[in-house]
């Protein structure tokens, strides 16, 4: 694998990092139709377990197959796929070396009541498997946001000890929180900031909305003028959030939506120097034709291309 200028610049960014880590994330950066961009295209599997499978795998049946997702990934020319351990350990033989994987190493479920994470996978389970890293949520704002963000420092400490690259889903929600504050302005940047604070290696939130959320927040936006009128201008100062752009920051698909919105969104996540896309039910719940013409036009506006 010869590694481009641009990920060697990424990188050099992970000053603390042993030569394991920084070989997993060359791994993840250097994959598919995008390896050696700087950008990514990761595809995520972990609805299953957040909304359950007829919510997330009925409107495509074929997509109850764990391999159904590993092939859709390699096909579609994907930098890596993400997934609970159940889901990786279903193909981890069959596309052992094929594409580089992700453990989601905690997971909820829609008969939670509380606004927190069952620790789901280990260290040892993403070595076994042959993943490039660890994948773990946290939910700054809720009322066990300080147990999850202890479990993720000592998850993320024996992952990089491992040589293994962390992942963090960073989602606010809670009782400061309503919905428009989870993807408000001020708090997308909040939450991608402690992330980047936590030590990830990849930060995953929601595209921000113009919303602002908290009143202190607010006052500083304004005063600063910081620019927010526009989806591009908004990932841009959530990049800025994460040390300055020296961390990489994917932005997730969310709810299903049509075509033009997520190419729209995605012209402005590259227009806006976030590091690319991490979209799970707007692919596998479409027929496979369709996501793999779907993905394969946003790797063309990732590219520059469209």
């Amino acid at each position: 694998m010869r590694i481009t200028r641009r990920v060697k610049d990424i990188l050099a960014n992970y000053e603390s990092d042993n030569p394991g880590t920084k070989a997993n994330l060359a791994r993840i950066l250097m994959e598919g139709k995008l390896g050696g961009s700087g950008k990514l295209v990761i595809l995520p599997v972990d609805q299953g377990f957040e909304h359950g499978p007829a919510r997330s795998f009925a409107p495509n049946p074929p997509a109850y197959d764990p391999h159904y997702h590993f092939q859709l990934a390699i096909d579609a020319g994907l930098s890596a796929y993400a997934a609970p351990l159940g889901m990786i350990e279903a193909g981890a033989d069959t596309f052992a070396g094929a594409i580089p994987t992700i453990l989601k190493v905690n997971s909820s479920n829609s008969l939670s009541t509380t606004k927190d994470q069952a620790v789901t996978g280990s260290v040892n389970d993403a070595l076994r498997l042959g993943c490039s890293a660890i994948g773990f949520t946290i939910y700054p704002g809720s009322e066990d946001q300080f147990e999850m963000m202890e479990e993720l420092r000592e998850l993320a400490e024996e992952a990089k000890s491992a040589g293994l690259a962390v992942v963090v889903w960073s989602y606010p929600r809670g009782p400061m929180l309503d919905k428009a504050g989870e993807t408000a302005f001020d708090i997308c940047a909040y939450a991608a900031h402690m992330a980047a604070l936590l030590g990830a290696h990849i930060i995953k939130v929601k595209p921000p909305t113009e919303h602002l959320s908290l009143d202190a927040a607010k006052k500083v936006y304004e005063k600063q003028a910081i620019d927010g009128a526009t989806l591009a201008k908004r990932i841009e100062h959530v990049v800025q959030a994460c040390f300055n752009g020296k961390r990489i920051v994917v932005f997730s698909g969310g709810e299903a939506k049509d075509l033009d919105g997520i190419y729209a969104e995605c012209r402005a996540i590259r227009d806006g120097g976030g590091n690319g896309s991490i979209i799970g039910r707007n692919t596998f719940q479409r027929p496979r034709d369709e996501a793999l013409a779907m993905l394969a036009r946003i790797i063309e506006i990732y590219q520059g291309k469209a």
